[in-house]
């Protein structure tokens, strides 16, 4: 099964945090994709940390397409509030949906996506 992996797996993985190995098998396997939220981030990341290149190899990465479907967003939010979590932000929403909607697993250090997964009955990519 395709995996998303978030910003915060990329970011560890750019600082050769834990996650590195298995995120390196992914891309051996090549099983992951992105969207274009998750780009968005990291070229922020990067650009601070001036890795040009990294941002074009990025690029190369199988994206799938992101339809925003904002009915399902404002619904699984009102899911969310009424498990007791308000802080849910709207682009891990729609990561959340985007990965639904294409069959794909979530890869993210983000405790929010723990939530989702009950909520919104989301794979997650364990390593």
């Amino acid at each position: 099964m395709r995996v998303l992996v978030d910003t915060s797996i990329w970011i560890d993985y750019f600082r050769s945090g834990e996650h590195s190995a298995a995120l390196d098998n992914l891309i051996d396997e090549n099983l992951l994709v992105t969207n274009d939220i998750i780009l968005a981030e990291l070229v922020l990341f990067l650009k601070i940390k001036k890795h040009i290149t990294v941002i074009q190899l990025l690029h190369e990465i199988k994206q799938i397409p992101l339809d925003i479907k904002w009915e399902g967003i404002i619904e699984c939010q009102v899911r969310c509030l009424k498990n007791g979590a308000n802080g849910v932000g709207i682009p891990d929403l729609i990561i959340a949906h985007n990965a639904k909607d294409n069959d794909c697993l979530v890869y993210s250090l983000d405790k929010h996506f723990s939530l989702l997964s009950r909520v919104m009955k989301l794979g997650l990519y364990q390593k």
